[in-house]
């Protein structure tokens, strides 16, 4: 947001940079230049005029394009193209992770990464699911906060967000661009959820406590 108040404090010399082709500043910014120039009365010539706008058109539609670019940039391309390569969906996979932890999710892109060929990126998304998931369990079951469940609640949703946007982050570097795809089938995701579900609720019921999941858990027990 560009604000007129700071521009306003600008010498005139200051805002006609604004009005050169090729200049870093954005549209809006520009137009505010033009606006407070004519304010002080400087005169502009049709000539004049048709070249500030046409730069504050190209800035905006430039501005414009930046966006699609990192819009199809976390896109996900699926296709139905039977000869398509198949891999498991980024919105499956980020479902995964904050409902079931990151453990499942990471198997799911370490899998997508050696589909591709992507191995030390693979190997890292491993890593990083497991090594979130023991965070937790330990972070979760020392301090104070160990019998606090509020906290424990909101640290464990923190530590999942954290991990599952390192997932996403990870996918969308290392994942070939605009690479149309088909879904893979859903079994082995909904096997790896529950028999996640089942390891958490059996050996780290305590330290998770406040893990969504075992929320879930909760809801069906009081049922």
């Amino acid at each position: 947001m560009v604000s007129k108040n700071v521009l306003r404090k600008l010498s005139d010399t200051e805002l006609e940079r604004y009005l050169i082709n090729g200049n870093r500043f954005t549209p809006e910014a520009v137009e505010t230049a033009f606006e407070i120039l004519q304010e002080r009365g400087r005169f502009f010539s049709e000539p004049e005029r048709i070249l500030v706008q046409e730069i504050i058109i190209s800035k905006k539609q430039q501005e414009e394009s930046r966006i699609n670019e990192e819009k199809e940039v976390w896109k996900d391309y699926i296709t139905e193209d039977p000869s398509a390569i198949k891999l498991y969906s980024r919105n499956a996979i980020i479902i995964v992770a904050v409902i079931f932890g990151t453990v499942p999710a990471s198997v799911l892109l370490f899998l997508n990464l050696l589909t591709v060929k992507k191995y030390p990126a693979a190997v890292v998304s491993l890593l990083i699911g497991f090594g979130f998931f023991f965070l937790q369990s330990y972070v979760l079951s020392e301090g104070p906060h160990a019998r606090n469940f509020d906290t424990k609640y909101n640290l464990d949703v923190g530590i999942l967000a954290l991990g599952a946007g390192l997932l996403l982050v990870i996918s969308v570097i290392t994942m070939p661009g605009k690479l149309p795809y088909q879904p893979r089938s859903s079994v082995l995701p909904i096997t790896l959820s529950v028999l996640t579900a089942v390891i958490v609720y059996v050996f780290f019921k305590e330290s998770l406590s406040g893990y969504p999941l075992m929320a879930i858990f909760r809801l069906f027990r009081d049922f």
